[in-house]
């Protein structure tokens, strides 16, 4: 199904693709790796900032891939992936899988989860899912997956942000009591 208006030109000319990353740069995202295996073990995967939850009844979630990807292709055919969800100290890792060639995960240690798709050692959660929609939607194509299993480690999300890495930083907000008292 292809979602993408009939317009090819947005309403206000002056939106580049330039600024338009820009602008929705300022907006963190998580860090997510997909993987999978195919039929001969080969390990596969790829990185998404767009991963986010979609359903909690039933539990989906959905994430975006650019339509050009060439890891995207291989991965589709499996039906089912894991969403790895990065740690902050896994930015090797998110470099190695956002290349392109069978050499992405040389190197990188993992287990097989219950859908025999790679969790990533280190990663804060991992979410199996079996893909049950696939949309096009301009440059893109969002991926629905139901949510078959899910586990978490320990740590903190790996972020970023308008072109660089982060972490994510808690804002105290102080207490009634504590404004009253100032």
């Amino acid at each position: 199904m292809d979602i993408t208006p009939a317009t090819e030109k947005t309403p206000d000319t002056d939106i580049t693709p330039a600024f338009y990353r820009q602008v929705l740069g300022k907006l963190p995202t998580g860090v997510t790796a997909i993987t999978g295996v195919n039929d001969d073990k080969e390990k596969l995967g790829l990185v998404v900032g767009t991963f986010q939850s979609l359903s909690l009844e039933p539990p989906l979630v959905m994430f975006c891939v650019d339509k050009s990807s060439s890891s995207w292709p291989k991965l589709r055919k499996l039906k089912n992936f894991t969403a790895n969800i990065l740690a902050d100290d896994q930015i090797p890792i998110c470099r190695s899988l956002s290349r392109k060639g069978p050499e992405k995960f040389e190197g990188l240690p993992s287990t097989d989860g219950p859908l025999g798709t790679p969790h990533l050692d280190g990663a804060i959660a991992y979410i199996d899912c079996v893909v049950t929609a696939e949309i096009v939607v301009g440059d893109h194509y969002m991926v629905v997956g139901a949510v078959t299993h899910m586990a978490e480690g320990s740590g903190d999300a790996l972020l970023f942000r308008g072109g660089k890495f982060g972490q994510y930083q808690p804002i105290e907000i102080p207490t009634e009591a504590a404004r009253s008292a100032s």
